[in-house]
């Protein structure tokens, strides 16, 4: 008997007081005990509200199951099992279920865990809540139990310590801990390492299935890296607007797709994109006449950032984010900045263009050098090095029109003859990144996340740049929709002779796009070069690391 059973589920949640949204469309799955099914598919397919309608967790105001069963196989206390409908349980026996019997793992740690609890008060109320005879004593042991189980070094020293002061590697076993400690037959794993570095993905994966290994726990991993289905799938689901278009054994839906959304998903993979031609390194870029090939000259760069401690917050040490770094940077080149989180790749970005101030060396922009002018010295230049930001979400003012987040940077500049022509100029740019120009005139909560980060990107473009920082700006997109954005990139870099600084964890990104790869560790270049070269053939030890603990879709 497989351990949960979903009958032609579906899920419909009320917008306003008209409209419904079919979330979850007559969907069928089953999962078996010691079973990893990894559900895949676009944002708003409808992956999470299926998870959620599992473990019960949806706004009752708004959600309803007009029909379906969730059938759970529920193993009780005294060690008997009961099949149940999670749909038509009362109140009671579904906390009981629910995080002990079936726990959840969510996306976003840091908005998942209390932030004025410790970490371990949080493990120890998940525990005592299930076990109300457990002592203080007998809890707190078997949260370190926990915390030791993923593998958090000195658990018991870090018992008390609180989620902002953890990474966010770190973060993520906390919420397996909490998700495991009360030994669940069921983890739902939804995108628990999306936001991770590939090192700390890997860690995370690694554990997951030895623990699986170790508990015979069963796993609803949703997804939609296929690196990480190949890895961890038994058998895989696809949905697609809330339903499942096909499912099967993970080798036969990864090797052999039926449906023609699937084939979509898989050759948007950025290892199965056509490379394009700059890669082979054949094409060499024609500087206009009497100008170098180096756009950026980057010598001895420091930003270093002071510790402060005791009762006068006197400097006592500094936080060296980038470190005597040299860089040069090619004129209509693609240079892939790489490395883990905290290594200083957003820091030296930011601090190129001047939006971070360096503490020493020099930054030359054509030979002017940048380091040491004013704000008013720097504005001239402002229009020729743009960024494009991590979360457009945050970096768009939410209260403005498109319209007023494109056209202000040119009235700023002096682009333009008028409004109405810098209104034109702003249409003209939204159709170059493939936005209708109807869009000038809605806000930034009415688009995607793949539009919000078209959106960024024409931002930086209507000041006619010629370079702009990249910063991780695929790191949160589905598939296809990276897809697009890479694609949308080597057009714009051909069309416009731009020059690109593209930061990134996503090494199968750095593959497909880069000409030249720079890897960074704690501040300071470990190693540089083509990108065939350091991805092909890595000579610190440091990059190979990196590349081993990609997750690869091959069989």
């Amino acid at each position: 008997m497989a351990l949960l059973s979903i009958e032609n589920l579906r899920t419909h949640l009320a917008v306003g007081k008209k409209e419904t949204i079919k979330a979850v469309d007559d969907v069928s799955l089953s999962i078996e005990k010691g079973e990893t099914y990894c559900l895949v598919g676009e944002s708003g397919s409808g992956k999470s509200i299926c998870a959620l309608s599992v473990i019960q967790l949806l706004p009752a105001g708004i959600s309803s199951h007009p029909s379906g069963k969730i059938k759970f196989n529920w193993r009780k206390d005294n060690g008997s099992e009961a099949l149940v409908d999670m749909l038509t349980l009362e109140d009671e026996k579904l906390r009981q279920i629910r995080g002990s019997r079936i726990a959840m793992i969510f996306q976003e740690p840091m908005t998942s865990l209390n932030p004025v609890l410790s970490i371990g008060e949080q493990i120890v109320e998940a525990l005592q809540l299930h076990h109300p005879n457990m002592s203080d004593d007998e809890a707190k042991q078997q949260a370190i139990d926990a915390m030791n189980q993923v593998q958090i070094k000195n658990a018991e020293g870090r018992f008390d310590e609180f989620p902002h002061r953890m990474s966010g590697g770190q973060r993520q076993r906390v919420m397996i801990a909490m998700a495991l400690a009360c030994k669940p037959d069921l983890l739902i794993a939804d995108e628990p390492t999306t936001a991770l570095d590939v090192t700390v993905q890997a860690e995370i994966l690694r554990l997951m299935r030895e623990l699986q290994k170790d508990t015979g726990m069963s796993i609803l991993f949703i997804t939609h890296d296929f690196g990480v289905v190949a890895q961890m799938a038994h058998r895989v689901g696809v949905m697609q607007r809330g339903k499942i278009v096909e499912q099967g054994a993970m080798r036969d839906v990864l090797t052999s797709p039926q449906h023609p959304y699937t084939k979509k998903l898989l050759a948007a993979v950025p290892e199965n994109l056509k490379k394009p031609q700059h890669f082979s390194g054949k094409q060499k870029h024609q500087t206009a006449a009497g100008k170098d090939d180096v756009l950026f000259d980057i010598k001895d760069l420091k930003v270093w950032f002071p510790t402060k401690t005791g009762l006068f917050r006197r400097v006592t040490d500094y936080v060296k984010a980038v470190d005597d770094v040299d860089l040069k940077i090619h004129r209509g080149k693609i240079m892939a900045l790489v490395g883990e989180s905290g290594c200083g790749k957003t820091t030296l970005g930011r601090a190129i263009i001047q939006l971070e101030k360096p503490t020493a060396g020099s930054v030359k922009l054509d030979g002017q050098e940048l380091v040491g002018l004013s704000p008013k010295e720097l504005r001239p230049l402002r229009s020729r090095m743009q960024i494009a930001f991590q979360d457009p979400q945050s970096s768009i003012n939410p209260r403005l029109q498109i319209v007023t987040t494109l056209t202000e940077p040119m009235a700023v500049h002096g682009i333009g003859e008028n409004k109405e022509d810098r209104i034109e100029r702003a249409a003209k740019i939204l159709e170059e990144v493939q936005l209708d120009r109807d869009f000038l005139w809605r806000y930034p909560h009415e688009f995607s996340g793949g539009q919000r980060q078209r959106i960024g990107l024409a931002r930086a473009l209507v000041v006619n740049p010629e370079f702009i920082v990249c910063d991780e700006i695929t790191s949160a997109l589905d598939v296809s929709v990276q897809a697009e954005i890479l694609q949308l990139l080597l057009e714009i870099r051909e069309r416009q002779d731009l020059t690109l600084l593209f930061i990134t964890h996503n090494i199968a990104v750095v593959e497909y796009l880069s000409d030249e790869t720079v890897v960074m560790k704690a501040g300071k270049i470990v190693e540089q070069g083509a990108t065939a070269d350091v991805c092909g053939n890595p000579q610190q030890a440091y990059t190979q690391k990196l590349l081993a603990a990609v997750p690869r879709l091959t069989l």
